[in-house]
């Protein structure tokens, strides 16, 4: 298959196509590769160092062991607290009644506590809190943990 050029010479196939359409697009480079793979690497390290000290920095986590009800309006809730041992943290702590309804709700603060020479090096606390209710409470949980800060 041939086509004629204005002048009207014939022209190949393969040139008029790629008079048409443009011509054919290259692939990359030996040296185009290797720095696309390059900075690939750098991103992927420097997202796993990014997980990586995001998660050791701001770790907490609770654990419910119980509740009491000293009236129909109060309760003591106990709970243990896991953090670095210079962290505050704060933890949210709530009662529901038969109905899983919210009816009290506190914020309680863990401040910093002193390494001691137990298992976890002191990471661990027991806390106890008067919680205040609208109704009777059924239940009383904590909702969730977070660190606020540290002092060094």
């Amino acid at each position: 298959m041939t086509s004629e050029d204005p002048s009207g010479t014939a022209l190949p196939a393969t040139t008029s196509l790629a008079n048409r359409y443009g011509s054919q697009k290259r692939a990359f480079g030996g040296k185009t590769k290797r720095s696309i793979v390059i900075a690939v690497l750098l991103v992927a390290i420097g997202l796993l160092f990014w997980v990586t000290t995001s998660s050791s920095q701001s770790s907490v986590s609770f654990k419910d062991i119980g509740y009491s009800a000293t009236d129909a309006t109060e309760l003591s809730v106990d709970f243990q607290v896991t953090k670095s041992p210079d962290a505050t943290a704060k933890c949210a702590v709530k009662a529901l009644d038969s109905k899983f309804a919210v009816v009290g709700w506190k914020v309680v603060e863990i401040g910093p506590n002193a390494p001691k020479a137990g298992a976890d090096g002191g990471q661990t606390t027991a806390q106890r809190t008067i919680l205040r209710t609208e109704s009777e409470a059924v239940s009383a949980v904590v909702d969730n943990c977070w660190i606020v800060g540290s002092t060094k």
